[in-house]
């Protein structure tokens, strides 16, 4: 690691890291800033350096994280100002920092750039007011689930301020694949989505043989399936597997290599199995969800010590949205409901990290 910020062994949730926050050296020029341990908007960012320019793959959800962020890259850009801005997908975690990074030609895919409009700064700062009302709300008798749902939207959203977030879009749009010259070396920009958003978009340099992979990777820590359909991700992960490279930056979680997208993968196929069985059994997303999450299958499996587990809900409700035969994109009104039962559903692990998300609330909510 090259330059660590104040608080390099905190995650955002002031629990202990799984690793070090701060700007590590991949080698060849190739720099990735890492967000431990990558669960709610913890978002790891990337620098390709070329000869007197660089390009940086996405911004961080707020300005305050996109400015440490960039501080701690400066003796790096400074003589190699960032000419290139890519944002690998819609998700707020990714872009809206983009306003800090002026210079730069900012560029997604098509569908990422129409995406980025559904969804604004204000309405997800308005989740933690709703949050402190519903805790209000759990008092009266009959109404503790809304205590559970508002102190949990209140807590994810504790270490992030998106008020003064101005959405700032892509001026450079694609489909398919472009080609980019960065200071001399080529960097490739491959459009994989419609998966995990709408335009996923993978950032691969060939000279160096590695991958910053966006959110078509997570590592240690559970993914979510927003959009679909899942067939479309794991042919993603095939293709990453089949490339010529070395070394991976997930959107969130550990740099790894292709061991952590085999991990994915077998992630994706075992949930896609027991949602299938679930489903032609007659039973809700909701309950297929709970269902799984008791199964011996799922509390055996690794994937059960991976952070954030809740957001296998999120994952049920895609695909049970695909077995539907539905193929709409979710809009604003259902990924809140969908975030008020995730809310719930996080209660069910209670030995689950960030432990502020899992236990700590529910413990005080109860009154012990």
């Amino acid at each position: 690691m090259l330059y660590a910020d104040r608080r390099p062994h905190d995650t955002n949730y002031h629990e202990s890291a799984g690793y070090a926050r701060g700007i590590y050296d991949l080698g060849q020029r190739l720099y990735a800033y890492l967000s431990p341990n990558g669960s709610w908007y913890e978002t790891n960012t990337g620098l390709i350096v070329g000869d007197g320019e660089s390009l940086l793959v996405d911004t961080l959800l707020d300005l305050p994280h996109t400015h440490t962020m960039l501080k701690l890259m400066q003796p790096l850009t400074d003589t190699r100002p960032i000419h290139y801005l890519v944002n690998t997908h819609a998700d707020c975690d990714h872009c809206w920092g983009n306003e800090l990074v002026t210079q730069a030609e900012i560029i997604s895919s098509q569908a990422c750039y129409e995406e980025m409009q559904e969804f604004s700064p204000a309405t997800l700062m308005s989740l933690a007011k709703l949050g402190s009302l519903l805790k209000l709300a759990g008092h009266l008798p009959g109404l503790t689930k809304y205590r559970l749902i508002g102190s949990w939207w209140q807590t994810m959203l504790a270490p992030y301020n998106t008020h003064s977030v101005k959405l700032t879009l892509p001026s450079r749009r694609f489909t398919g694949e472009l080609t980019l010259q960065v200071g001399g070396r080529e960097v490739h920009l491959l459009e994989v989505g419609p998966m995990h958003t709408q335009g996923d978009v993978l950032v691969y340099v060939p000279d160096a043989k590695t991958l910053y992979a966006g959110d078509a990777l997570f590592v240690g820590v559970t993914p979510v399936l927003w959009t679909g359909p899942l067939e479309h991700w794991i042919a993603t992960l095939d293709k990453i597997l089949q490339m010529d490279i070395d070394c991976i930056v997930p959107g969130h979680g550990a740099i790894t290599d292709k061991e952590g997208v085999r991990q994915l993968r077998d992630y994706w196929i075992f949930l896609n199995s027991e949602v299938r069985q679930r489903y032609e059994a007659g039973m809700t997303a909701a309950k297929a969800a709970y269902d799984i999450a008791r199964s011996p299958a799922f509390t055996r499996s690794p994937f059960a010590r991976w952070d954030s587990p809740e957001r296998m809900l999120t994952g049920t409700y895609t695909l049970y949205r695909w077995f539907q035969g539905r193929t709409d994109h979710p809009k604003q009104l259902e990924r809140f409901r969908i975030l008020a039962q995730q809310a719930e559903f996080a209660f069910t692990f209670p030995t689950a990290t960030p432990a502020r998300l899992h236990w700590l609330s529910h413990h005080h909510i109860k009154g012990k």
